[in-house]
């Protein structure tokens, strides 16, 4: 590896396999591919492991939003059709990854998003081929049936206690007409209920906690933190190594395949540092093209979301709880002595799916309520309102915008450019405007009259389409579910092939969000887990033929 050569050799290798980025994927295949101890595994992770208390904690989450520690902390270029504004873009850094920071609902996505990847060209990933690997890695609280496993190193629970906000909520859900739903991972989405979450017994159950935790004792697996990738080495379109920095010091390891999980917006930007992506712009900047495949970075899709907020009449919402230090004392010692009560909780839960006209052949509005509301957000976060207060958010999951992740510079420590062009379609805007005007029925129904004292984002004066998009253009954003910017797909141009394969190069894989050619209709985490089980078995059985 001459273009390595003032990089320390990582003692210990070469390895089997280097799994680069320990987050929902990188976890998952790291103790897949180590499970029967034939294998020598390398996992690489630039952030810490997951000591901090607050990311066991299911409410702490919030502290990690803005934490640097633990969240790289990405922002987009200026949206034009949002004002120009920047969105934010926290993604996980530490062992667990984004499954260590996010929201821990547990949510599929619909059976026929799979279905139409396969019809695409990605033979093997359809519903019924990818069901068994949702149920492989789940341990569901309800037990197993048709849709759920039981065993699975992924916890997932129902949220064990009732709340009054949430339940005048799902019956006002059906007042406005929508059906109550049990199960969005289920026989149907469509429907309003409960969410699942990825907890247990009071704590956040993250892939590093459900997969790592138990494999990290494995002789044949190794877990270096604190290790940044800098670049893929690649030798005759064979990947060979992975040069990375630790402590200051450049370090270099060797493999006999590599697999890419470092999420939606670091594997392209890993892929292009490494000389594989379009040839040009990797050129203007310096960087020798190993792979002209320019899809890479591209195709980019997001799920948007907005938040419609209301002052509750009863101070039964979270911000009464931040806001007051006698209640923040108690609900700590409640957990300390029960691991229950609010901090045992995400405070999202309950919301739903419905489609925004009849010509969706499935849900294209996903809807979540929060049980808090929150001022002008700052470069630290938001506060809650002074009041009592919740929001009630349409999610538009089925977009037609498309956007890219693209090199600023060579720089590896650099956060590269990521553009999502949202709202430029009609339809985008007919759909967000939907979920708008449903969540608003949804609050407006009898059930809801007693919590509702007035509707305060954006505000009853906001009623016609064009009030609407101005609303939409001011304080709509990203929902945090990025995918699709290495592209699986069975055509010339997809980065990487239907057994995640990069085309081109020899060695090496992509195992996380950004292979989705199309982004699933709910949240993301779940399907991750998914896409990481699967491609664990395939690379085992691709090392044995």
């Amino acid at each position: 590896m001459p273009d390595a050569q003032n990089a320390l050799p990582l003692d210990g290798g070469p390895y089997d396999f280097i799994v680069i980025g320990a987050g929902s994927a990188g976890a998952v295949l790291a103790a897949r591919l180590s499970e029967s101890g034939r294998k020598k595994v390398l996992l690489l992770e630039a952030g810490p492991r997951d000591l901090n208390p607050w990311i066991h904690l299911p409410m702490g989450y919030s502290r990690l939003f803005t934490d640097s520690r633990y969240n790289w902390m990405y922002e987009s270029e200026p949206e034009s059709a949002l004002q120009e504004r920047v969105l934010y873009q926290p993604r996980g850094k530490v062992l667990g990854g984004s499954s260590s920071i996010n929201g821990m609902m547990y949510v599929r996505g619909n059976a026929k998003d799979f279905d139409d990847w396969a019809k695409a060209g990605c033979g093997g990933w359809s519903y019924d081929e990818v069901l068994p690997y949702f149920r492989k890695a789940e341990d569901q609280s309800r037990g197993a049936d048709r849709w759920h496993g039981v065993g699975g190193p992924l916890k997932v629970s129902d949220q064990s206690f009732e709340r009054e906000l949430p339940n005048a909520l799902c019956a006002a859900a059906r007042e406005a007409g929508l059906e109550r739903n049990e199960d969005f991972n289920g026989a149907a989405q469509d429907g309003f209920g409960y969410y699942q979450m990825n907890t247990h017994k009071g704590r956040r159950w993250s892939t590093a906690r459900g997969y790592l935790a138990p494999a990290r004792k494995r002789a044949n697996l190794r877990i270096v933190t604190g290790a940044r990738v800098e670049r893929i080495v690649v030798e005759n379109h064979v990947a060979k190594g992975v040069l990375f920095s630790q402590g200051g010091q450049r370090r270099i390891a060797a493999a006999g395949e590599i697999i890419l999980s470092a999420g939606t917006i670091a594997s392209p930007q890993l892929l292009m540092m490494s000389g594989i992506g379009a040839a040009a712009p990797m050129q203007g900047l310096g960087i020798g093209c190993v792979l002209d495949l320019p899809e890479v970075g591209c195709n980019l899709q997001d799920h948007t979301c907005i938040q419609l907020m209301f002052r509750c009449t009863r101070p039964i919402t979270v911000n009464d709880i931040a806001n007051s230090l006698v209640r923040r004392i108690g609900v700590g010692m409640q957990y300390a002595l029960t691991r229950k009560g609010y901090l045992a909780e995400t405070g999202i839960y309950v919301g739903g799916f419905a489609r925004s006209d009849d010509t969706q052949d499935r849900p294209d509005i996903q809807m979540a309520m929060a049980a808090w509301s929150v001022g002008e957000r700052t470069p630290k976060g938001a506060k809650p309102h002074p009041f009592s207060g919740f929001s009630f958010s349409p999610e538009h999951v089925n977009p037609d915008a498309r956007g890219a992740v693209t090199l600023r510079s060579a720089d590896a420590t650099a956060a590269p450019s990521i553009n999502f062009n949202f709202f430029q379609s009609d339809y985008d805007i007919r759909a967000m405007t939907f979920g708008i005007r449903l969540v608003r029925r949804i609050s407006e129904q009898p059930a809801m009259k007693p919590y509702v004292a007035s509707e305060v984002q954006p505000g009853k004066d906001v009623q016609t389409d064009d009030e609407i998009l101005h609303f939409i253009r001011q304080k709509a954003g990203s929902d945090i579910h990025a995918v699709g910017t290495c592209r699986m797909g069975a055509d010339a141009g997809a980065v990487v092939d239907p057994r995640l394969r990069v085309n081109g190069i020899a060695g090496l894989r992509v195992v996380d969000a950004s292979i989705m050619p199309r982004i699933v209709r709910g949240n993301t985490h779940a399907a991750v887990v998914m896409i990481a089980e699967k491609a664990a078995d395939m690379i085992l059985a691709d090392a044995q033929s």
